[in-house]
């Protein structure tokens, strides 16, 4: 066994270097391959990929995706994957065989696109019942297939939701969460740039002291005290709540709640000329909206007395002064840390002027209150910041009673501290004013508040600032500031989102404080998620692309179908059917004569005939074939009945309003708007819409979410005609694509508008839009209000079917190009270029505001001037466009010989760069590529085309061009070439990032051609514009395959046969070469195996002479030939051979019969019921998620994490599979240590400590050994930036540190025996589910290692260590076990023999290794040369050592949870539990605690000195329930309440933990009384776990009676022979299709143990193996196990 394992580990490591160097030219550069990917739109499944291959590719994320072969580029995922899969063969992920490559192949294709399309749901049923009996997609190993569909699903937001709720099936969620766990799929996710991962499905909010709600991270606020918190709310009345506002509310309510406190609604009116009345009432609303209940109302001004009186206190204490100082200089100043001349002045003279500015008088007005603080501080707001300005406005609440107002900075501490504010939540930009804050409070001695920071909301193609927003309405850019363009909570809310999402959003925000900047898709999808279950459908085709369908042999009617096809509770709607409907133009186009179709809430029907005009689908003929009910594969189509009942509406679509995603520092937004943000098209909407009401959501099957903006109104009061329903566009997360052109209309200011009527139009649109303003302010009725409005909106429509066009906003006509003078327009081009450059300086210069507003001021002016005079805004930077060339160029040659130079010159400057040439040279090369281009575009006006080839000519348009007549082979191969010159000016256009002006032109080239060159041969261009090679004469390339294929052979059968190097090589060589000759002469890869792909095949009718018996029969029979050839290890030519045959039988079954053949998979009828999940539980106000929310036997994984987690064992660590241990769970390990290391003193073992880091040379010589584990071993390789020497192993076990040192104490038989033990941890990098305490990559345990000089020394120690091991389960744990040996091959890698203790976990049905205890002969003692002198010898002959080795970890800790635990949490065992007792006061009022509270410490000291471990909970912010549940969660073994009562009675009242059963003890003896009582716990949970163990282990002698055994969650004692084969058979035909758990994979049962006591003579046994007929030597204890 020994010798075979270092020749198997011999053997693999010559095949890796043989390969690695003998491998075909493609796979030898393979190793140096570097793939980039696009970091803007990074690719999950090409990461994945690189990480499974990252010994052979280097992997970046760059600015494109690309990988270099050879000469070539490839950038699709699908390429680049395919190509590096077999590239590296050995790493499998392209499968075994062809028929696993060919499946691989489909489900590449089916992971990148089938899950962002509508039918998400069905492709993830679908991949649900693929992994129904299979663990990975294809095969039994990983695979691209695994990597496509993984990536596939998490770059779906849908999915994350999906899978938290359960809804996935169950076989799709376990191999989510195997694929998750591997650790390259953790490196690759958590490599990842900022995108959708989608939400981390377990995660959980921390909770705030006290806290309740899940979410995001709340922090616990400092001080708090329940019932003792006061927030407040204090927003500026300046405009309307937008979402960043709607944050700082809720989390305000958060805390308010959280802590059963108190919140302050405030405005904020310090300055008059922002304040005003109508915003106050609009945010009150919007408030209510949000569903926040304030418990104060206040405003700010209602403090103006006092802080007057606090200002005039700070003046006359010499902290304050007034300064008349010019505001430009005063910002000079407090820039350069300078005191201002007034800061000296006298209380005398500061009171003189501070009454001028109370009085408003002239000179007050140029005054200003400064605090006197720190000029010389870093902290610029401590440099003397003001507090009081004059200001003669009036207030809207006090009138002119004020002349001076404070500043916010002032007024807040004040208003906070008065208020009874207890913590102050601001946003983190505020950070450097918390310094102030605190210090106006000490300094007028009052009460300090806590200051919370947390970061503010920041948003993609937003701006947030109330100034810019109130721009976008003063401008008439929006309808008003609820335009659903707007992040306003009205825009939002008017734009579908739903308030409900809104909170959802803001509470998983949390209150962090670290600021990103997010996209608006995730809460989209929030709402999404709300909206989905109860959103009614209805059906809208385009008007502008309808086609009319002719639906035989139908008649008209009507009948009732559901509004929703998954909750009937939403109602139902009339669906009109008849002999005349309509389709989508689209969708027409992609029926085919004869398909099968489905047509939703209709049936299927077959495609009869389709009508084309102008290639065009013009008409199409359906016929029902309503009896077939399999819409599993067909396209299902929305559709409409003619009848005059349909509703007109119109479907609204908007777009970010700023163009550009983040806005830099210094960037104004106004560059980054004007672009087309509304996209209206025109649908035809089935009757059931005309019942819609404002606001209310819907669903268009098919085109997506929308809310009813204005409702269906027959006959307009305006017009006369009917009001079309205006639905608006909810977004759902996904990415928006507005619609095409085609199918929407939206404002164009080119298209002309009649003069006369459309101006005067114009007018009344304005004079309208004034009534309807002051109609709002004026606060007037709503039927006033609304009347006007329809009114306004009457003229807008009247204007747009008069124009075409919608209004411009603020009813005024856009300015028409005036006809300037061109020398005008330049100069004052010239003019703003100058300007703006000033003003750009001057702000890097830091100058100040008014000398800066004055160069705006200019700068603005000058572009108002350009305006005016040409009727457009000025071209960026100030320089006027390029003028287009005239058609006919200057000089055409000239301008060609230009573009010839350029191109020569940028391949010099591209050569030149790859070269590596110096910078100088470059820069030389460059500087002539632009004077080139300078030239050209001196010459035609315009930049020279990209490649410096000339752009092609626009195609004409294709929709009037006329279909070209069939042309010659020379016209098809002419149009080739042009497409493939096309192809690469798009390419060049893309890579060189051109503008899409630029593009898109070049693209619409392209694709006239390609239609060109279909119209001219009837098929599509071939892939590059390059036409097929033709197939070369059949003759010479078959006898070229074969040559391939017998070459091939001949390679393998070297390579098997591990010949000479030279020798491979050669035939290598000859096979490539072969290969070559193959490609030159037919154009084509040689296919693989040297065998040529068979042609079409045609489809041949079984044998009707056979009977369906018959082939049964043929299907079984061949089928058990496949079982018996994979049995056998057959070649995989002869298996694949005989799969084939099998696959033949069963199509000719399923063709003669039209069903699958008995035995295929097939889902039940219980199965294909669609399960009806329960709604996932709703956590009621005032409930916490302190409990445990799964169920031990329903959701183990869930329930097993739940419990570590929440009962403080364990905390995750940011390095997967290496987990904290928390005290609760340590002490479980020390109470071990302590018991364990006493036992082993008493066999003479002494504890040591050996280094952890092993030597390469010293694993090298425990190959045998060390092979199990060396996937497994982590490597130190470098020290800072240095690349050690040599690398260095963490032990993964200590022999290879320890024995080399016994090797040298040990001289004489006198030295032994040694006995050493150590406490130490391991690190063992597994690559399997890494599980909390049961599999970990580190872990702590106790190695022992022991040399004797007798072989009966070392057998006793084997057994004397394993009693101990069964005596820390039974003693401390109350875990029954099995003590036994292992078989052959489960026995220790090395050793002689391997002793274990087996236990049970009866949730799994699985056993689970205790501990072990190895006998490991004199391996290793000859290995490290562990040797002695014979002391019965007088030749001085040397004996080698007998040695053991022995060991027990912290999965001991996970066996106590997953053995003892139940559905309320852990159970602990006494003897092991750090609180044997915990003390809960009950009844506890302010009269009783102080009594209650020394009485339970009292007797927390008393039980203590007996020995008990107890803990008394006196905490007061909880009451007595909660801390039940608390420490019944955390399964302390008992629970001590008292009462009032049972201080009165001289009593306690005790709970067990493990029943729950409740008894009263009297004080008097109650320590022995409790010590009794916990011996009875430890023997009751042993006991309870033993007859469990016992019910559920079976004997049987009957194969069949095993695997059903099995199948019901037994572990089985069975005969067995003891053969290594046997058992791999066992557990091979054992496995069983289904999973054992939803959240594992499939597996067969392996030996555990030979258990020492036999339940029978297994010696007149058959062995249990189905295919040994040998007799048994023991009964084998066999299951499922971890």
């Amino acid at each position: 066994m020994l010798v075979g394992r270092i020749l198997q580990t011999s053997l693999l490591k010559h095949w890796r270097t043989t390969h690695c160097s003998l491998t075909t030219a493609v796979q030898i550069t393979a190793m140096k391959h570097t793939l980039t990917v696009d970091k803007s739109k990074p690719s999950l499944y090409l990461r994945l990929v690189a990480e499974n291959l990252k010994d052979s590719v280097t992997f970046k994320w760059d600015t494109v995706t690309a990988l270099k072969v050879n000469n070539l580029s490839l950038h699709s995922p699908e390429a680049i994957s395919r190509h590096l899969a077999r590239a590296n063969p050995e790493a499998g992920l392209y499968g075994n065989n062809l028929l696993q490559q060919a499946e691989v192949d489909h489900w590449i294709w089916f992971g990148l696109n089938k899950f962002g399309h509508g039918d998400f749901n069905s492709s993830i049923r679908y991949c649900d019942e693929v992994l129904a009996q299979n663990s990975f997609m294809v095969g039994s190993t990983l695979s691209l297939a695994d990597l496509s569909v993984y990536s596939g699903l998490m770059s779906n937001h849908s999915f994350n939701v999906v899978l938290s709720k359960g809804l996935c099936g169950k076989n799709l969620t376990r191999w989510c969460d195997h694929i998750s766990k591997l650790p390259a799929v953790e490196i690759s996710v958590a490599d990842m740039p900022k995108i959708t991962r989608g939400s981390d499905r377990k995660t959980e909010g921390k909770k705030a002291k006290g806290g309740k709600e899940e979410g995001g991270k709340f922090a616990e606020l400092p001080g708090a005290k329940m019932g003792e918190v006061v927030v407040r709310f204090p927003p500026e009345a300046s405009g309307y709540l937008h979402i960043g506002h709607a944050k700082a509310a809720l989390l305000n309510q958060y805390y308010q709640q959280s802590f059963k406190g108190k919140l302050v609604m405030r405005f904020d009116d310090t300055n008059p000329a922002k304040e005003n009345t109508e915003f106050e009432n609009i945010i009150l609303e919007d408030v209510k909206l949000l569903n926040i209940d304030y418990d104060i109302f206040s405003f700010t001004s209602n403090h103006f007395p006092a802080m007057l009186e606090y200002a005039e206190e700070m003046i006359k204490k010499g902290l304050a002064y007034v300064d008349d100082t010019d505001p430009a200089v005063m910002k000079e100043e407090r820039e350069k840390r300078e005191e201002s001349a007034n800061r000296s002045n006298s209380v005398s003279q500061n009171m003189e002027k501070w009454n001028e500015m109370k009085a408003g008088s002239e000179y007050g007005k140029k005054c200003c209150l400064r605090a006197k603080i720190d000029m010389k501080s870093d902290n610029g707001c401590m440099r003397d910041p003001a507090i009081y300005r004059c200001k003669d406005e009036p207030h809207p609440r006090h009138g002119n009673k004020y002349k001076v107002y404070p500043t916010y900075d002032f007024a807040c501490p004040i208003v906070d501290s008065v208020e009874g504010v207890t913590h102050a939540l601001r946003t983190t930009e505020y950070n450097d004013r918390d310094p102030q804050y605190y210090w106006f409070i000490d300094q007028l001695g009052l009460r300090r508040p806590h200051i919370y920071a947390y970061a503010r909301l920041n948003l993609t193609h937003t701006v947030l600032s109330k100034r810019k927003l109130a721009w976008f309405v003063e401008q008439g850019l929006v309808s008003g500031w609820d335009d659903p363009r707007f992040p306003t909570v009205r825009g939002i809310l008017r734009r579908g989102m739903t308030v409900e999402a809104l909170k959802q959003f803001i509470i998983l925000q949390g209150s962090a404080r670290s600021v990103v900047q997010m996209g608006w898709d995730k809460i989209w999808t929030i709402n999404k998620k709300i909206i989905d279950p109860i959103a009614p459908r209805f059906t809208g085709l385009a008007k502008s692309t309808l086609v009319p369908v002719n639906v035989l042999g139908v008649q008209n009617e009507v009948k009732k179908c559901a509004k929703h096809p998954k909750n009937a509770e939403i109602g139902e709607k009339d669906v009109h059917y008849g002999s005349k409907v309509y389709l989508e133009g689209e969708d027409a186009e992609n029926l085919k004569p004869g398909e099968k179709i489905t047509m939703i809430n209709w049936g299927n029907m077959l495609v009869d005939h389709i009508s084309r005009s102008d290639n065009k689908v013009t008409e199409v003929s359906l016929k029902p074939v309503l009896e077939d009910t399999d819409f599993k594969k067909t396209v299902k189509l929305t559709w409409l009945a003619d009848v005059p009942d349909n509703i007109p509406a119109v479907a609204v679509h908007y777009d970010n309003i700023i163009s550009k995603a983040v806005l830099g520092k210094d960037e104004d937004f106004k560059s980054y708007i004007g672009h087309q943000t509304v996209f209206e098209t025109e649908l035809i909407g089935d009757p059931s819409l005309g019942t819609l009401k404002k606001g209310d959501i819907i669903q268009l099957q098919r085109r997506g979410y929308y809310i009813c903006d204005s409702p269906y109104q027959p006959v307009s009061e305006f017009t006369g005609l009917p009001m079309p329903c205006m639905l608006i566009n909810i977004p759902d997360g996904r990415q928006q694509v507005p619609p095409t052109p085609a199918a929407a209309s939206a404002p164009s200011i080119s298209t002309p508008v009649p003069s006369g009527n459309g101006d005067a139009i114009l007018s009344q649109i304005t004079e309208q839009g004034n009534t309807v303003r002051n109609l709002k302010s004026q606060k007037a009725n709503k039927d006033e209000i609304k009347a006007a409005v329809d009114k306004l909106l009457a003229l807008k429509k009247q204007y747009k079917d008069l124009t075409g066009v919608d209004p411009p906003p603020g009813g005024k006509p856009a300015a028409k190009p005036a006809a300037a003078a061109s020398g005008n327009a330049d100069n004052i081009l010239a003019q703003i270029a100058e300007q703006g450059n000033a003003v750009r300086n001057l702000k890097s210069q830091k100058a100040g505001k008014d000398v800066i507003k004055e160069a705006v001021d200019k700068l603005l002016a000058l572009k108002k001037q350009y305006k005016d005079l040409t009727g457009v805004d000025p071209p960026p930077g100030g320089k006027p466009a390029a003028k287009p060339a005239q058609s006919a160029a200057p000089s055409s040659g000239v301008a060609d010989k230009l573009l010839e130079q350029i191109a020569e010159q940028g391949n010099a400057v591209r050569n030149l760069k790859s070269q590596k040439a110096g910078k100088d040279v470059i820069k030389g090369a460059v500087d002539k590529l632009l004077a080139l281009k300078k030239q050209y575009k001196d010459l035609t006006g315009q930049d020279p085309p990209p490649g410096g080839k000339p752009a092609a000519k626009p195609a004409e348009n294709t929709s009037t061009a006329t279909k070209p007549a069939p042309a010659a082979s020379g016209d098809a191969d002419k149009i080739l070439e042009q497409i493939a010159e096309q192809g690469n000016i798009v390419r060049n256009l893309k890579a060189e990032k051109a503008g899409k002006d630029k593009v898109k032109p070049a693209v619409d080239q392209l694709l006239a051609l390609k239609k060109q060159y279909k119209d001219l041969t009837g098929s599509d261009p071939p892939p590059g514009g390059k036409p097929a090679p033709k197939p070369a004469s059949s003759p010479n390339a078959d006898k070229i395959l074969e040559a391939i294929h017998e070459q091939g052979n001949v390679v393998r059968d070297l390579k098997s046969k591990k010949a000479p190097k030279d020798e491979i090589t050669s035939a290598v060589q000859l096979l490539l070469k072969h290969k070559s000759d193959y490609k030159a002469l037919t154009g084509k890869d040689a296919p693989p195996g040297g065998k040529a792909p068979s042609s079409a095949p045609v489809k041949t009718m079984p044998d009707t002479s056979v009977t369906p018996e018959q082939l049964e029969s043929k299907i079984k029979e061949q089928g058990d030939k496949v079982r018996s050839a994979k049995g056998s290890g057959a070649s995989k030519d002869e298996i694949q051979s005989l799969v084939n045959d099998l696959l033949k039988l069963k199509a000719d079954y399923k063709t003669l019969t039209g069903n699958d053949p008995p035995g295929a998979p097939q889902q039940s009828s219980k199965q294909k019921k669609k399960e009806k999940k329960a709604p996932a539980p709703k956590v009621e106000a005032g409930v916490t998620r302190l409990g445990i929310e799964a169920k031990k036997f329903e959701d183990l994984p869930n329930w097993y994490s739940q419990v570590i987690t929440k009962s403080e064992m364990i905390e995750y660590y940011d390095v997967s599979g290496c987990y904290i241990l928390r005290p609760w769970s340590f002490f479980i390990w020390e109470v071990i240590q302590k018991w364990f290391d006493a036992g082993i003193k008493e066999l003479g073992v002494e504890n040591c400590y050996f280094p952890m880091f092993v030597s390469n040379s010293a694993l090298e010589k425990e190959k045998t050994h060390i092979a199990d584990f060396a996937p497994e071993v982590a490597w130190v390789t470098k020290s800072g930036d240095s690349e050690l020497a040599e690398p260095i192993a963490i032990r993964p076990t200590s022999e290879t540190v320890m024995y080399p040192s016994y090797a040298s104490w040990v001289q004489s038989h006198r030295d032994l025996p040694i006995k050493l033990n150590q406490w130490c941890n391991v690190v063992r990098w597994e690559f399997k589910h890494p599980q909390p305490f049961l599999r970990t990559r580190e872990f702590l345990w106790q190695e022992g290692h022991s040399a004797f000089a007798t072989q009966e020394e070392a057998h006793k120690e084997v057994y004397d260590i394993l009693d101990l091991y069964h005596g820390v389960y039974k003693e401390l744990l109350a875990i029954p076990t099995v003590k036994g040996r292992k078989t052959e091959k489960e026995k220790f890698a090395g050793g002689d023999f391997t002793t274990t203790v087996e236990g049970y976990v009866s949730a799994t049905g699985r056993g689970i290794q205790g501990a072990t205890s190895h006998h490991l002969g004199q391996n290793f003692s000859k290995m490290f040369n562990i040797q002695f002198e014979d002391p019965d010898s007088n030749s001085g002959d040397k004996l080698f050592a007998h040695q053991n080795s022995w060991g027990l970890s912290t999965r001991s800790i996970g066996v106590v949870v997953m053995v003892h635990g139940d559905d309320k949490g852990l159970v602990l065992p006494p003897r092991v539990a750090m609180y044997q007792a915990v003390i809960v006061p009950c009844g506890v009022s302010d009269a009783n605690k102080e009594q209650l509270n020394t009485h339970c410490s009292e007797l927390k000291k008393t039980l203590h000195k007996a020995g008990i471990r107890t803990h008394a909970d006196l905490r007061e912010n909880y009451n007595s329930g909660w801390k039940f549940n608390h420490w019944e969660l955390k399964g302390v073994p008992l629970r001590i309440e008292i009462g009032p009562r049972d201080i009165k009675n001289n009593q306690v009242v005790v709970v067990r933990r493990d029943t729950g059963v409740k008894a009263t003890l009297q004080n008097e003896n109650l320590e022995e009384q409790l010590k009794t009582l916990l011996d009875t716990v430890h023997e009751d949970m042993y006991n309870r776990a033993l007859l469990e163990r016992d019910a559920n282990m079976a004997v049987t002698t009957v194969w069949e009676d095993f695997c059903q055994l099995l199948d019901q969650r037994k572990i089985i004692q069975a005969p067995y022979c003891g053969a290594i084969e046997c058992e791999e058979i066992i557990k091979k035909d054992s496995a069983r299709t289904e999973a054992v758990d939803d959240k594992a994979p499939a597996m067969g049962a392996k030996s555990l143990c030979i258990p020492f006591n036999q339940p029978a003579d297994a010696t007149t046994e058959t062995c249990i193996c189905p295919k040994c007929d040998k007799k048994a030597n023991s009964y084998t204890l066999f299951g499922r196990s971890y």
